[in-house]
């Protein structure tokens, strides 16, 4: 029985249009986040798109086609299509008819299905069959052991997601490793999600929570139940030592346990942290990286490593990439097989460059857990996130932990500000590739940081950028202290902890703070750039002062964008991640601000 007051409008084109203003909107929001993506964001109407991956993920979640179609049927305005429903069955009913499940007998893998003609019908493909061994019985292939991760990307693109069920290698025992603080309900429930008692088809897959919830926390619970040696992947150096002192402070194991491998250090214990810049380093330069490259953004990774040359392939997917081409890429790529791991853990699962996910394909046997504050790939790889790291298993409502005051409230705020008059015309007459950085990096933007900086004297204020000379200007007008990815290392540890002391108030810095940086005190961020439109580093800018406060404060993020000019599509752009999560941004004028 549809209802004309309700907040959806299910087309048979699969997208579903939320209408905001309905009573229901919430509650609609909070259960389109299960099974679908959020497309556009405009103020009154939101569009989401069913996927059959957005579908893949909300059976692997526990959601049945069942749920997915009464969610629809009970929140809509008006019949939904036959068509949709038919498509949520279809989608939802594939995952798990394909099995991949350890062959006793051989001591490899086998491919199995209930149903033979699936399995005659995948096995003619060319890419699955040369994946395929010989056919050990009507409703089973072999399977190689090395073949695991292909096969399943294999799959994944014909639409068969696998149900990989061949269970584990233990790993050396980690012995005595428990953690010595409690877990919140929802960090438990995460765990728990992942881990399902230890049986064969969990150990795997993506959690995915708003910055400030304590990932690291249940990174650590992991390992401590998995109980086996430990590989952590992290963003930078800055984001690895915070791995390792939070070991070292949340659970029982010691420093002789715990090694860092990095661009300084390289030691492999027990428990070993290391970066994707150094798993990614290459000797075969591609092109000298510093601080800023040609066209002036800022390159985090440029101080730990060149850019690896592959000749223009992708060493995920090219034919031949086996392991001794990309040790010989990547020599330290090899950390992955020089020790019994029986855990990875890969910090901000989405960033995954292609060469650790090639890697990651070629070690299905360990477990692997993703870590997030959001999915979203902006290259459209989250299908390979769910081939090889796994699926996701547990995703919480950012408002939903506000509500219970574990994250800071926030106000978003976009301050619009025009081009000066003789602006217009170098914007108007430059090159599609040079529009964004002339639009974003206009001088009035620097006078609107000057007067929130001062409206918010006495707050723990984040300038945010992606272009160096932007953020040296600004850092100077403001007498700031600044931190590029071309900041030493001591001496960014040394402008992170004056912040976070209250020494310092207001600091500028590049992409280098995107990502795992801990600074719960911050509580205003000022974005003056980014990279284009990317949605997951907005959510990464906000999740810098989301940390609860505790006066119990509120959080404000300002984005200065420049009005009429590509620097406000992709704001808009940027912007549709945390309005699926319910945050609203208000847009106020520049010149009145």
């Amino acid at each position: 029985m549809t209802d004309p007051t309700n907040p959806l409008i299910v087309q048979s084109d699969l997208t579903v249009m939320l209408e905001l203003a309905s009573p229901r909107a919430a509650d609609a929001r909070a259960a389109l986040q299960r099974f679908s993506e959020l497309e556009k964001a405009p103020e009154h109407i939101h569009t989401y798109r069913i996927t059959p991956l957005s579908l893949w993920n909300a059976a692997v979640a526990g959601m049945s086609a069942g749920e997915v179609a009464s969610t629809l049927n009970d929140l809509a305005k008006y019949p939904v299509p036959s068509g949709v429903l038919a498509e949520v069955h279809d989608q939802m009913g594939r995952y798990g008819r394909l099995r991949l499940v350890r062959d006793f007998d051989s001591g490899g893998l086998a491919l199995v299905s209930n149903e033979v003609p699936l399995l005659v019908e995948v096995a003619r493909d060319k890419h699955v069959g040369q994946m395929l061994g010989e056919r050990l019985d009507g409703n089973r292939f072999a399977v190689r052991l090395g073949d695991r991760g292909a096969l399943k990307q294999a799959l994944l693109q014909l639409g068969w997601p696998v149900a990989d069920e061949a269970g584990y290698t233990e790993g050396s025992v980690l012995a005595d490793a428990h953690l010595t603080c409690d877990l919140r309900s929802y960090q438990a429930d995460a765990v728990s999600a992942w881990w399902q008692d230890g049986i064969d088809a969990a150990g795997n897959g993506v959690l995915v929570l708003p910055c400030g919830a304590g990932k690291t926390v249940i990174g650590l619970a992991a390992m401590a139940a998995a109980g086996a040696h430990t590989l952590i992947i992290a963003t930078n150096i800055t984001s690895a030592r915070q791995w390792i002192r939070e070991i070292l402070d949340k659970t029982s194991l010691t420093e002789d346990q715990v090694g860092e491998y990095s661009g300084d250090r390289k030691d492999i214990r027990p428990v070993t942290v290391a970066t994707y810049q150094v798993l990614t380093w290459s000797p075969v330069r591609k092109k000298k990286r510093g601080d800023a490259t040609a066209d002036g953004f800022d390159d985090p990774a440029g101080d730990l490593g060149p850019a690896p040359d592959t000749g223009g392939a992708d060493p995920m997917v090219a034919d031949g990439a086996d392991s001794d081409v990309l040790h010989k890429l990547y020599p330290h790529l090899g950390l992955f097989d020089r020790t019994e791991w029986g855990l990875i853990v890969y910090d901000e699962v989405h960033l995954l460059p292609a060469p650790v996910f090639r890697a990651t394909a070629r070690i299905q046997a360990v477990r692997r857990l993703g870590l997030t504050a959001t999915l979203v790939r902006e290259d459209g790889k989250e299908a390979d996130v769910f081939g090889l790291i796994g699926p996701k298993r547990f995703d919480v409502p950012w408002k939903e932990l506000e509500l219970h005051g574990w994250i800071a409230p926030a106000i978003c705020t976009e301050v619009r500000v025009g081009l000066h008059e003789d602006a217009r015309m170098e914007y108007a007459l430059a090159d599609p590739q040079q529009r964004y950085r002339l639009a974003a990096c206009t001088p009035r933007k620097a006078d609107v940081v000057r007067r929130l900086v001062a409206e918010h004297d006495g707050d723990r204020v984040l300038v945010i950028g992606q272009f160096v000379d932007q953020l040296k200007t600004i850092a100077a007008e403001l007498d700031a202290p600044l931190i590029t990815g071309q900041t030493a290392q001591k001496v960014r540890e040394a402008r992170f902890e004056s912040f976070r002391t209250g020494e310092t108030k207001v600091l500028v810095v590049s992409k280098v703070a995107n990502f795992s940086i801990d600074l719960p005190e911050a509580n205003v961020a000022i974005q003056v750039s980014g990279t284009f439109g990317s949605r997951q580093e907005e959510a990464q800018r906000l999740g810098r002062i989301m940390r609860p406060k505790h006066d119990g404060g509120q959080a404000n993020f300002y984005t200065i964008v420049t009005r009429d000019t590509v620097d406000q599509t992709f704001a808009a752009n940027r912007q549709r991640f945390l309005a699926e999560q319910g945050y609203d941004y208000r847009i106020v004028d520049g010149f009145g601000f």
